[in-house]
């Protein structure tokens, strides 16, 4: 028999949901406008703008997998909660780097070499990076144990992303702002390109995401209570109770890091993860050097065409868990690919779309919204109720995609036929490919995952060992039961006597 899923108040969902406001304002900025800043603003040559995002996705798909192991066996500052804990030591690392990113290298001048610049910025991605890794996957890990019900979980990481989407619009309605009151300022037309005399608007666009970001991150920390929420339990158990529990059973079992590796639904899952953030991240990194360099639109473009797209992400959100519920996650899925690969054609099929540019955007915000929030509630439905070792699964998915991501820009940067912005004007085919490419092409890939997860849907098999501490003569029989396991939650009344110790994988994990 289930125990009732667990829900949580309309504010403490709220509350969750902007813990991750500041890494999405700084996100945005970073894979929006990192490479037209380096790029256009700085000039630094497309291989050196490529090299610095490449060190700072290397640098967060390392941290990621670290930063979910330590989360999951360390047990945070005093009372405050492991995964608080780690939220608030990456929302500092965060706040203090982010703004030298968008900033001229302090002592730099004219006839500074370019690879002592990015010697200079380097530092401060790595720490940015960091601090971003550990609040994404300390905050993601939060969802398995806040709610037990998988429509909870979508609803949870839909809120969760239409507060993504929420940072987005502003990020990019302030840059519209700005531009706007430079254009008055200067009396210069929005129809120039981007260039040098734009340093102060990316500069003081990373301060106020900064300032907003940090707003919002207060109110988590104090509206988030990480551990048992109330009326779940009548009484404590003890520190070692766990966090979710599908089914009353009278053996816990908890599954230690090293057995993710060898279930055959992690890597389908992470698969699928990459796939995503593939089509996310590289259409927001390119979609800004697509309007100015292959379609020829004036600067005001870079902020309304991507604050147009988050637009319907946002629309989209609120129809999620409802067709969720109707046709399930992976038709939901088909779905977003299904608008993406649309927006891919268009942009195929027409090389001078000018203003219908706007349309195409809808599909690709719609679709990207999608693709996310049913690849997060896939992740949370993997780990169920292992959320012991939930942090280490974000890690190793974050892992993948952010070195996917990093691997795909430096290979697109490399072959990019201009080298430097200073002379050299960029072939108008060139973004217009990657344009088609990162969103048709990995759409292609996506769905071939997806028939996977269709074939062979998500659960874990194991095969495992159990010893006891005391009643000897229980042992065998306990071992004999737990060895026919095959799928997490089907125990058997083995365990029922106190004192048991699950070995999983190899590892011990005790449980009450």
């Amino acid at each position: 028999m289930s125990e009732p899923a667990r829900s949580l108040p309309l504010f403490k969902r709220l509350s969750y949901a902007v813990g991750h406001f500041l890494n999405d304002l700084c996100a945005s900025m970073w894979f929006t406008y990192l490479l037209i800043f380096y790029h256009s603003v700085l000039g630094f040559e497309t291989t050196y703008a490529g090299v610095l995002l490449l060190v700072g996705q290397i640098a967060d798909a390392l941290s990621t997998p670290l930063v979910g192991y330590e989360s999951d066996r360390t047990t945070g500052c005093g009372n405050y909660g492991k995964r608080k804990s780690w939220h608030l030591v990456g929302t500092l690392c965060v706040v203090l780097s982010f703004a030298f990113i968008f900033n001229q290298c302090l002592g730099c001048g004219p006839h500074t070499p370019q690879w002592a610049s990015l010697v200079y910025f380097i530092p401060f991605i790595i720490i940015f990076q960091f601090g971003w890794a550990a609040t994404q996957i300390s905050h993601l890990s939060l969802i398995p144990e806040l709610v037990t019900c998988e429509h909870a979980k979508v609803e949870l990481t839909a809120y969760r992303y239409a507060f993504t989407v929420v940072a987005n619009i502003t990020v990019y309605a302030v840059a519209y702002l700005l531009l706007h009151m430079q254009g008055k300022d200067n009396s210069d037309p929005l129809t120039d390109s981007v260039g040098p005399n734009d340093m102060s608007i990316f500069r003081n666009l990373a301060l106020i995401v900064l300032g907003i970001g940090i707003a919002f991150s207060v109110i988590f920390h104090l509206g988030t209570s990480e551990g048992t929420p109330e009326g779940e339990l009548e009484e404590t158990e003890g520190e070692r109770t766990p966090l979710i529990r599908r089914r009353k059973t009278n053996f816990p079992l908890l599954l230690q890091w090293k057995c993710w590796l060898r279930q055959p639904s992690f890597y389908q899952v992470a698969a699928l993860y990459m796939c995503t953030r593939l089509i996310v991240n590289l259409s927001q990194t390119y979609i800004s050097m697509y309007l100015t360099s292959s379609l020829g639109l004036s600067k005001k473009f870079i902020a309304t065409i991507p604050l147009l797209m988050y637009l319907s992400g946002f629309l989209s959100s609120f129809i999620m868990k409802p067709l969720n519920k109707l046709i399930g996650k992976s038709l939901t899925y088909f779905l977003g690919l299904l608008l993406i690969a649309v927006f891919a054609g268009w942009v195929m099929l027409d090389p001078c779309m000018n203003e219908r540019v706007y349309g195409a955007a809808v599909l690709l915000g719609a679709g990207s919204a999608t693709i996310l929030v049913i690849s997060l509630s896939m992740t949370a439905e993997l780990i169920g109720d292992q959320t012991q070792s939930g942090a280490f699964v974000y890690g190793a998915m974050s892992f993948t995609d952010k070195f996917a991501n990093g691997v795909a820009v430096m290979l697109i940067q490399a072959l990019n036929p201009c080298p430097t912005a200073l002379n050299c004007i960029t072939p108008l085919w060139f973004y217009h490919n990657v344009m088609v490419a990162v969103t048709g092409g990995v759409a292609v890939a996506a769905v071939l995952v997806l028939c996977s997860l269709l074939i062979w849907p998500i659960q874990l098999r194991l095969l495992m060992e159990v010893e006891r501490t005391g009643l000897d003569d229980r042992r065998a029989e306990v071992k004999q039961q737990l060895l026919l396991l095959l799928v997490v939650g089907q125990t058997s009344s083995a365990g029922q006597d106190a004192g048991d110790v699950a070995v999983v994988c190899g590892e011990e994990a005790l449980v009450n």
